[in-house]
């Protein structure tokens, strides 16, 4: 069964205060650096895995994309999308990204903003978004950095008595598979997966690299959230951008 986590009332709660507030690692990190590598939008078509609240979707739309359609696997977000960011170029539907099935439709840019690290079978996943992209189409997504997800407890900065972060640990990166971690609610299930494993499968399924950003805070998040500083330690995002 895939894993649903944003239906959860308290997770869905949290979550959504956390990021209606505007101030996150979302909104001075990956969000500027994931916009900045997907190409013009004027006139293309996009399907978006795991759209959240809607507001990627309306960015394409207010950048020109012909037709946007916007799919996650949670009722909740779906809902609030379709109540928030409207558009009659912007279908939502409310699906596991796994179990999509498009017969006649093809998109110029497939994106997907964080999502990745929670599906189980990624190279089912890259299968699929191969089949889907037209020729020269692009595939652009951000998920969390493998030096993130790769040790098996918490994750957390190693620091001295006083508080003073001495370094990140890494172990167990060799190691991919199922990590369970507490984000508001215990039990959240995220996938480990190497570097080399998430641009291999890429090129396996016919998909060329084009870029792999490892983004650090834009100078307003570093005003507002000091401690992104530690990005330039450890990122907490990679992107990657593949054609077809």
């Amino acid at each position: 069964m895939k894993q649903n986590i944003y239906d959860n009332e308290i997770f869905f709660r949290e979550y959504t205060s956390l990021r209606d507030s505007g101030v996150t690692f979302n909104d001075f990190i990956e969000q500027p650096a994931i916009k900045s590598t997907i190409s013009p939008l004027v006139g293309k078509s996009v399907l978006e895995l795991e759209c959240g609240t809607g507001h990627f979707a309306k960015y394409c739309i207010d950048h020109g994309a012909a037709r946007v359609v916007a799919v996650d696997i949670s009722t909740k977000m779906i809902d609030r999308a379709m109540k928030e960011n409207p558009h009659e170029r912007i279908n939502y539907i409310c699906s596991p990204i796994e179990d999509l099935e498009f017969q006649e439709q093809s998109f110029d840019i497939v994106v997907s903003s964080l999502a990745i690290h929670y599906i189980e079978d990624y190279s089912g996943l890259i299968k699929m978004v191969s089949r889907l992209l037209k020729t020269g189409g692009e595939f652009v997504f951000s998920t969390e950095h493998p030096i993130v997800t790769a040790k098996k407890e918490k994750n957390a900065w190693v620091e001295d008595a006083e508080g003073n972060i001495l370094h990140w640990p890494l172990d167990n990166y060799h190691e991919e598979g199922k990590r369970e971690i507490h984000w508001y609610v215990e039990g959240v299930v995220v996938y480990h997966r190497t570097i080399a494993t998430l641009l291999n499968t890429l090129i396996e399924h016919g998909l060329a690299l084009e870029k792999l950003i490892e983004p650090q805070s834009t100078p307003e998040g570093l005003q507002q959230m000091p401690r992104l500083v530690n990005e330039k330690r450890r990122p907490s995002f990679i992107i990657i951008k593949s054609r077809k």
